[in-house]
């Protein structure tokens, strides 16, 4: 009978990695986040451990910090921030090079202090109606989107989830962090640059366009000083070396208290699905450990070549940051090069193929629905190179 239950806590695990990986379950009306929780509640009813046990595998400080970031970035969305900023660096340059480095660039430095998905989210739109506006194609820039989304948040501990997950269980500084992959990241922005370049020969083109089109977009003044004001303070607080969780806490706190915008309209950007995700995959995570499933795992990630690997891998098939969450409990606290390692494989591997990571969907998804195909075909033949140089440059930075 003991085996019978075993194998029960084994396969709903593995259920549940399988559905990660899929991103659904064949024939059910589930998501990642829906997947993680229901996993987890299966796990608890087999008593693979209690539920006071779950609450607190769950890292409250990883969750506050990406809630708290969730309200910045709303905010920053409803005053025009992010379209500002984008259509200001566009102006400077209207060939298809020169557009192309912008965007790239841009997007890269505004994905390294904000969440990534969100800059995906909200500037896939406008790449499109500039795209159709200068009638070109607009492949390359969403690839260009896509790709430094990935590569620009790598370079700090606020740009992507699993980075804030890292945060969390390194003892390593917000500039310490930053000092190490920024180079990395600006790297991976030009090599994307290059490849592009290779791929497409229409944006070689350094002619410039008659004019730029005239993209409308909503700006409130007033709510954008105030949030810029918060914003670049909680950027000193992060560099001061403030625990990132009370800063941004504090952050969101005072971006709340308005009389401007509607409560309801800033929760609402508040992507509830990956923080109910995320509180599910912790609960994993501390099933795998209790189900004996890490010993399977240390042995093929116990070199800082198969550990950079193992995590590029596990990034592509399980997501990143499931694979972050599998191997953190792997790696020594003060080990600082196999925690860098982990963040800029689990980031630049989503680089490789277009499930790698959810900036990537998003840019898909939003794409298509605009009536644009962006194919697995034409993903993997950028994002392949791009992967594997910069992860072999990341693995000689990091470890020389």
């Amino acid at each position: 009978m003991e085996i019978i239950w075993q194998i029960a806590k084994d396969a709903v695990l593995a259920f549940a990695y399988l559905g990660l990986a899929l991103g659904r379950l064949p024939g059910l009306r589930m998501n990642r986040a829906t997947i993680a929780l229901v996993g987890a509640a299966f796990l608890i009813a087999l008593n693979v451990l209690s539920l006071p046990e779950a609450w607190t595998a769950i890292d409250s400080n990883t969750i506050v910090f990406l809630l708290s970031m969730m309200v910045v970035n709303a905010n920053l969305s409803y005053s025009g921030f992010f379209q500002l900023t984008l259509l200001s660096l566009i102006r400077l340059t209207s060939s298809p090079f020169g557009l192309l480095c912008v965007l790239t660039f841009g997007t890269g430095v505004l994905s390294a202090f904000f969440l990534n998905d969100t800059i995906a989210l909200l500037l896939t739109p406008l790449i499109l109606k500039l795209a159709q506006a200068l009638k070109f194609n607009p492949i390359p820039y969403l690839l260009a989107l896509a790709g430094a989304t990935n590569s620009g948040s790598v370079a700090t501990l606020s740009g992507n989830p699993q980075n804030i997950l890292i945060g969390s269980f390194a003892p390593i500084s917000y500039l310490e962090f930053s000092l190490a992959l920024a180079p990395i990241a600006i790297f991976s922005l030009a090599l994307q640059i290059g490849l592009l370049c290779l791929l497409y020969p229409e944006v070689r083109s350094r002619q410039a366009s008659l004019h730029l089109p005239q993209l409308r977009f909503r700006l409130l003044r007033p709510l954008l000083k105030k949030t810029l004001v918060i914003t670049l303070g909680l950027l000193i607080a992060f560099s001061a070396g403030i625990p990132m969780g009370k800063a941004a806490l504090t952050a969101a706190a005072l971006l709340l208290i308005t009389r401007r915008v509607k409560p309801e309209k800033v929760l609402r950007q508040v992507n509830w699905n990956l923080l109910v995700m995320f509180s599910g995959l912790f609960i994993l995570t501390h099933a795998t450990q209790t189900l004996g499933w890490l010993e399977l795992v240390t042995p093929l990630a116990n070199t800082p070549a198969k550990l950079l690997g193992v995590t590029a891998m596990l990034s592509n098939l399980i997501s990143n940051v499931p694979a972050v969450l599998v191997l953190a409990p792997i790696i020594e606290k003060n080990d600082l090069s196999s925690w860098l390692l982990l963040s800029a494989g689990s980031t630049l591997a989503g680089n490789l193929t277009l499930f790698g990571s959810v900036a990537n969907l998003i840019v898909s998804e939003a794409a298509a629905s605009m009536g644009y195909h962006l194919s697995f075909k034409e993903h993997l033949r950028f994002g392949l190179p791009l992967s594997a140089i910069a992860l072999i440059v990341t693995y000689v930075g990091i470890r020389h």
